[in-house]
Formats: C-alpha cells, structure tokens, sequence
C-alpha cells in the first residue's frame, strides 16, 4: 500500500471526536455562554437601577459613556415593531448554534467560542424582548416627521393628550396631542446603555450626523458581533499550497 494510500484511510471502528460526546468542549462553551449571559443580564438590571432616565455616566473620558436607552427593533435600531419575527428568527438562530457546536469537531475550540457568544447575545437580548414589556407611542412632530417615544402610557383613551413617563414608571410625564399619534402598542423592547462618544474631525464629509458611532448597545449585541466576526473568521476560505517545485 502506497504512503498517500495509507494517509487516507480510516479505521472502520474510529469514529470522529464529536463536542457534544467531548465534556471539555461542553465545559468550555457552556462556561462562555453563561458567563457573557450572566454579564449582560447583571449589567443591563445594574444600569437600569441605578441610572435615572436622564442621568449620564461617564465611563471612559471622550470614549464611552452610560446612559439608558430602550430599543423596540433589532441591531442599529432597525425593523421596529416586529417583536414576534425577532423571537421566532432568535429561537430558529440558537437552535443552528446548538446543532453547529454538537456536531463540531472537540478540538475546534475558536469555532465553540464563537458559537458561545452568539448564543450568549441572542439570549441575553431574547431575553429582553420576553419579558421587559413598554409602550411604544408613535406620533408625528407639528413639521409631520414621524418619531416614536417608549415608556409608560399612563393617560385614558378618552383623554385628548396621550401622557407618557419613562419605563418602567418614573420621571415626569410627558405629553403628545393625540391627534398626531398614530399608533400606541406594547411590545418587548431590549435594554441598551453603552454608547461611544467620539466625533468625526469637522474635515470629515458629514454624512448622517458627526457621531463615529451614533447606537447605543448592549454586552448581548458585543457578544453576537464578536462571535459572528470570529465565525466569519473560521469559515474564510484558504489558500492551497503551492506544488512542490511551482512559485
């Protein structure tokens, strides 16, 4: 039998080392994902409690900042209102991230570390969306631009101003004129409190405001860009080597 011969065949009885028979590979992912999952929930309860709806907490000098903020739609603020879509998506995504780490090789240990913040991220925030519920009130500003305020409504159909205060029930109340409200529901909504306050240069073209980076965030949304950049990484395709003798 040829060496190349030899190099490709496979005992009949060895069976690939799966992670879902391998308890280190258990330890490791399961041990990210609670982690991430427990710094992400803690964090969110932490600021929420502590911070009033105004207040503003420096945390990095001209980098970052705490403040709380509540989001009815996905990453970047987009796709408001499909609360339902979203948690269908999150429960279809972590059943694909249990299924990729069972069947991974034991020793793909980068592979289970990005799958674990990408379950960790999707939890933390599906999380949110089961169980912190607000009111969404969207109404039109007097020059017709249409925005949306999250909070409290505590006025009665009848009233003719519809009076919000911020989530869960606190702070002054504010008050819109009913007729420029065009719809009120209440929905799931994630909490974010993490925000970069860098500016661009005035020589930079402006181009949709002058913040770097204008959403505010979450550990749960860190995890989740983390682990898909690992896994973007994982899965780039390779350049084949070169034949002896060939440059």
């Amino acid at each position: 039998m040829s060496a190349s011969t030899q190099e490709l065949s496979i005992p009949p009885n060895q069976e690939p080392s799966l992670a879902w028979r391998h308890t280190p590979a258990h330890l490791c992912f399961w041990g990210v994902t609670v982690f991430f999952l427990g710094l992400d929930l803690w964090s969110k309860s932490r600021v929420f409690a502590t911070l009033t709806p105004a207040e503003i907490k420096p945390v990095i000098a001209g980098f970052m900042d705490f403040r709380r903020s509540l989001n009815d739609g996905a990453v970047f603020g987009s796709f408001t209102g499909q609360t339902g879509v979203f948690v269908a998506a999150s429960v279809f995504a972590l059943g694909f991230v249990l299924y990729l780490f069972a069947f991974s090789h034991a020793t793909q240990r980068w592979l289970h570390l990005a799958l674990a913040l990408v379950l960790a991220g999707a939890l933390g925030n599906l999380y949110d969306r089961a169980v912190i519920q607000a009111d969404v009130v969207e109404f039109r500003t007097e020059s017709g631009r249409p925005v949306s305020m999250i909070g409290h409504v505590v006025s009665e159909d009848d009233e003719p101003h519809v009076r919000v205060r911020d989530w869960p029930d606190e702070g002054p109340v504010r008050t819109i004129d009913r007729s420029r409200v065009t719809s009120v529901r209440r929905q799931g909504v994630v909490r974010d409190f993490m925000r970069f306050i860098p500016k661009f240069p005035d020589w930079v073209p402006k181009v949709g405001g002058r913040d770097v980076w204008p959403w505010i965030f979450n550990v749960a949304d860190v995890a989740l860009v983390v682990g898909v950049g690992l896994l973007l990484l994982q899965t780039r395709p390779k350049r084949a080597p070169l034949a002896k003798g060939k440059s």
